[in-house]
């Protein structure tokens, strides 16, 4: 099986923000949070209530 992987400006934004050299904007935390959504493996993963 193939391993997702972020791409290499996803990467280096997320290393970016985390070393605190970027201040995340909106656009950013959209950007990342598709990226991590997307290589989620694992259908249908919601909270249970």
């Amino acid at each position: 099986m193939v391993k997702k992987q972020s791409s290499s400006p996803v990467s280096t934004l997320a290393s970016k923000i985390l070393s605190g050299a970027k201040k995340p904007t909106a656009s950013d935390a959209r950007r990342l949070a598709g990226s991590v959504l997307s290589q989620d493996e694992k259908p249908g993963n919601k909270p249970k209530k």
